[in-house]
């Protein structure tokens, strides 16, 4: 559905998107990550026009945006959850923009039931919490019916059931067609929904591919408890010989890239008593921080 090629973007002497490729497919939602001053935010301007990149195209079903006669019937897009004026009520603010983008006013009440704002559908933004200028914005993006989806930290404020309330609308919104482009910080919470994955470090592409792929790369580790010190060296010694790599650490074994039931069947076949198995691996938290950590303009010590 979306097609982003080559973009690239340098203020003065820096380059904020450097030469970016990646692809966002319909029926799926993609998150886009990466540490601050990654050119996440430049990117999704330049996606929506708001910024004009100096090469590249970005592309919705083959038409560039600059080229779609009612974007806002292709594209719904959030990138600042302020992006209303204070003085205005949610309904005010909604009318004008479906005013501005020729849309039908009986669809400003529709998108606030949609978003759970009917009963503050009166009240002037300015009052509102930012929870309820995310839905509000939300709101907007959703008047023209869109095909996309693109949301730049769409979670900011809102309440854990607020959260999940996201979570669950962009996930049918997907499951019915749509393209969801979604950048966050929060990056377990992303992992719960997201079916894609795009990371970006200083301007460049790192990685574009699927949750399961990059979770099916984290490391696995089984821990082994015993009771006596010599059944943890002959398991350590049966594990090692059918080539897993093991550590013993007093009374607990580590097997690395295997599993519970493998460790557990040795055991069981050599009357070797096991206290406890435990497996681990490593979160989609780990393995992103571990492949920006190069590209992250700010790092703790």
């Amino acid at each position: 559905m979306i097609t982003v090629t080559n973009l690239h973007k340098t203020y003065g002497t820096r380059t904020a998107v450097d030469d970016l490729s990646f692809g966002v497919a319909a029926g799926r939602v993609t998150g886009f990550v990466g540490p601050n001053g990654a050119g996440k935010s430049t990117t999704m301007r330049m996606m929506v026009g708001l910024t004009r990149p100096d090469r590249g195209s970005v592309a919705y079903d083959g038409v560039n945006y600059t080229d779609l006669r009612y974007p806002a019937r292709v594209v719904g897009s959030v990138l600042d959850a302020r992006c209303m004026h204070p003085g205005r009520t949610a309904r005010q603010h909604l009318r004008a923009t479906a005013a501005f983008s020729r849309i039908p006013m009986d669809r400003v009440q529709t998108v606030l039931a949609e978003v759970g704002l009917e009963t503050a559908a009166d009240q002037r933004a300015g009052g509102f919490s930012l929870g309820m200028r995310q839905r509000l914005a939300l709101a907007g993006a959703l008047l023209g019916e869109p095909q996309v989806l693109l949301l730049d930290e769409p979670s900011n404020g809102l309440d854990p059931d607020g959260i999940r309330w996201l979570r669950a609308y962009l996930t049918a919104f997907a499951q019915q067609g749509g393209s969801v482009f979604v950048s966050s910080h929060l990056i377990g919470e992303l992992a719960m929904f997201a079916d894609d994955l795009v990371v970006v470090g200083a301007g460049k592409l790192l990685a574009a591919e699927p949750v399961s792929t990059i979770t099916a790369r984290n490391a696995r580790v089984v821990v082994v408890e015993t009771v006596q010190t010599h059944d943890l060296a002959r398991l350590a010694q049966k594990l090692a010989e059918t080539g897993l790599v093991v550590e013993v650490a007093g009374l607990q074994l580590f097997v690395h890239d295997s599993d519970r039931r493998v460790v557990s069947e040795l055991a069981h076949r050599n009357d070797i008593p096991v206290l406890e198995l435990t497996e681990m691996s490593r979160s989609l938290e780990d393995s992103l921080l571990e492949l920006t950590a190069g590209s992250a303009e700010f790092a703790s010590s």
